[in-house]
């Protein structure tokens, strides 16, 4: 085993091993670093001779501290329309499927697929040998029965008949009448018109179909102008009425907005979706729309004038009340401000800023209230290439 004297030595030369490779870091780090400044001392007029130097810490700004880099935006004032948006379909004005009402052998087709037609038309004609035939026999019996008549008025005259013999003659006469109406009748029912002016669809019969009584022949729509079937929630009841102005869109034809006009609403509310339905019509003169297309509707419940706007990553969040921060002669103020509604990346301010304010949009972490700032960036930003900012607040391009 090692002796005491030698286990001691080795002791030693470990604690010297440490205190020398103590001082070596202790040297190293303070040639790299350089020796401290001294004290700023009253009179000493030596000291803080390095703040004017190159490396040394940046100017301090009007807080105290350095001018921290923020981006802004301008506070506008414009139009704001109030509005609500709802998808719909569309539907004709009027739609039938036309049907006979009596059996028969089609004779004649007198019309093209989808091609326009006016109201009265004979579309389909059924074969009627036998309702010509019934229509021919009354009238020769209404004729006959006329005839009749007439002697028998002539002869009552000269009081060779009796009243009850002149009234059986009457009698028979509106009987023939009513036969002839009904022959009539028969013979219109093999003759399908249009009910309204339209466009026909694609028909599925042809000349020789014998067809049942309410078997499908044609379609019938009313195009020139559609109706709009959409719902809203009931929330919106009270700010319904017929009249209001409609913005339709559709993805078939894309890039155009047509008009409508609310016509009814509905006084039941859903119960499932606590949602109202309404109705709505367009003009569609030039046939650019279909029933039954898909459209996007919005629907403006109220115009408001003058109302303020900022971008939304101006507003800060707060137990209080949000607030911005803007910025006034190189400083940022902590604004608190009352917001309204929100449309597009914008919110409606109702109170706390005035059109034309600056306010900070990015870099509001690490701001306090009266802090320095710099603006690097956004509407608010100084460029070559912008102008003032207008009356209204919002930023005027280069004047060319």
């Amino acid at each position: 085993m090692p002796s005491v004297k030698h286990r001691y030595w080795v002791l030693s030369v470990a604690i010297l091993g440490l205190l020398g490779l103590a001082y070596w870091a202790y040297s190293a780090f303070r040639t790299v670093s350089g020796p401290l400044p001294p004290p700023a001392i009253a009179g000493n007029p030596t000291a803080g001779a390095t703040a004017g130097k190159p490396g040394a810490a940046p100017a301090a700004g009007p807080s105290g501290g350095a001018a921290l880099p923020v981006e802004t935006a301008r506070v506008v004032s414009t139009d704001l329309a109030l509005d609500t948006t709802a998808v719909g379909s569309l539907r004709s004005n009027e739609s039938v499927v036309l049907r006979p009402e009596t059996a028969g052998r089609i004779s004649s087709i007198n019309f093209k697929d989808g091609v326009a037609v006016s109201k009265g038309a004979l579309l389909v004609g059924l074969d009627a040998a036998t309702q010509s035939a019934e229509y021919d026999q009354a009238k020769a019996s209404l004729g006959l029965a006329q005839v009749n008549l007439k002697r028998s008025r002539e002869l009552f005259e000269k009081k060779f008949v009796s009243q009850q013999a002149l009234d059986n003659v009457e009698a028979a006469l509106k009987v023939q009448q009513a036969t002839l109406a009904l022959a009539q009748a028969k013979l219109d029912k093999t003759r399908i018109r249009a009910p309204f002016s339209g466009v026909v669809g694609i028909r599925n019969v042809s000349v020789g179909d014998y067809v049942k009584e309410g078997q499908e022949l044609i379609n019938l729509e009313d195009i020139e102008t559609l109706k709009i079937d959409f719902r809203l929630p009931e929330a919106y009841l009270a700010q319904l009425k017929p009249g209001q102005v409609i913005e339709v869109s559709t993805d078939a034809a894309s890039g155009q907005k047509f008009s409508a006009v609310l016509d009814a609403i509905n006084p039941l509310v859903d119960t499932g979706g606590r949602a109202i339905s309404c109705r709505a019509h367009l003009s569609n003169a030039r046939g650019t729309l279909r029933p039954g297309m898909f459209v996007r509707v919005r629907l403006i419940l109220e115009q408001r004038d003058n109302v303020l706007l900022v971008p939304e990553q101006a507003i800060v969040p707060d137990v209080q009340a949000p607030f911005v921060f803007r910025v006034v002669d190189g400083k940022a103020l902590r604004s608190p401000v009352k917001t309204g509604l929100r449309r597009n990346a914008q919110v409606e301010i109702v109170d706390g800023l005035k059109a034309g304010d600056e306010v900070v949009t990015a870099g509001q972490l690490k701001l306090r209230d009266g802090a320095a700032v710099r603006v690097i960036g956004g509407q608010g930003a100084p460029s070559s290439a912008g102008g003032p900012a207008s009356e209204d607040g919002k930023a005027s391009g280069p004047t060319k």
